[in-house]
């Protein structure tokens, strides 16, 4: 699969969470990920998993609309982790050439799929690589116990989950990615490949609500293309110049999207070194 994708890139995504659970930790018992000062976390695994799931779900509406859209077909866009996969299938793919065309998230994540569990040659490293996502300030959490009705255990007509409820009240995280050309030619990534990323980022909450997460919400997700492989510009510049800021102690913990001013655009200084976008306004 030929690459023709050359230039670098840099996003952003800002994201603002109300009443939910972005991410929880499984070491704290799925309590929301918070660091040592108080700012909260979404791990680049748990983001790149909603996209993976929209692209696996075939018959729902996020892959029918886009597949439609940019005229692709599906077994060219199979998704390498997941559930019951057969590692006998993948291996015989790998050897006779056709891995790489069959799945997109290997393509684009990179793959650390082990042939005979120790060929590094089956190990890729990814185009794509998202950030941690943190919070601009610390978040407050709360947890509350949860009711059954009907209950769950044998001989009880009622049940309880104490303390399983576990949110944060509110927050704004940003979450940084990349895009490496370097790796392309390697995992066989395209500027396909990248378009359905982009197309998939908008609905990456809005179509995986759950229980636990019911309102996160990208506000924005900025995509900058530099103008060569290189790079036109500093990520560091980019990054900054598109992270919002804090109206007030920023060590204090937010109650709305008011506390933030939003970026509207590059500074003059930078917009002639990249094409940046918003990918919500698309």
């Amino acid at each position: 699969m030929a690459n023709d994708f050359l230039n670098r890139g840099t996003g952003l995504l800002v994201l603002e969470v109300i009443n939910s659970n972005p991410n929880g930790d499984p070491d704290s018992d799925g309590a929301p990920r918070v660091r040592y000062d108080g700012r909260g976390e979404i791990s680049p695994v748990s983001f790149k998993r909603k996209l993976r799931d929209l692209v696996e779900d075939k018959d729902g509406p996020v892959w029918q609309h886009l597949s439609e859209k940019l005229h692709l077909n599906g077994e060219s866009f199979m998704i390498l982790e997941s559930r019951g996969r057969d590692r006998k299938q993948i291996t015989k793919e790998i050897k006779d050439g056709s891995f790489i065309g069959r799945y997109w998230d290997g393509r684009i994540f990179g793959n650390t799929f082990l042939e005979d569990a120790m060929d590094k040659a089956s190990i890729k490293t990814g185009v794509v690589q998202f950030g941690m996502g943190v919070s601009i300030s610390p978040v407050y959490t709360e947890a509350q116990t949860n009711t059954n009705k009907a209950g769950v255990q044998e001989g009880k007509n009622q049940g309880m989950a104490p303390m399983a409820y576990k949110i944060v009240t509110h927050g704004l995280y940003v979450m940084p990615f990349f895009i490496n050309p370097n790796y392309a030619h390697k995992s066989g990534c395209t500027k396909m490949d990248i378009e359905l990323m982009k197309a998939l980022i908008p609905y990456a909450y809005t179509h995986n609500r759950s229980a636990i997460r019911p309102f996160v919400e990208i506000r924005q997700a900025w995509f900058c293309e530099h103008k060569n492989p290189l790079g036109s510009c500093s990520d560091f510049d980019l990054i900054d110049a598109l992270t919002p800021k804090r109206l007030g102690d920023i060590n204090k913990s937010s109650d709305s999207l008011k506390d933030y001013q939003l970026a509207e655009s590059l500074p003059d200084e930078l917009k002639d070194r990249v094409s940046c976008a918003d990918l919500m306004a698309q």
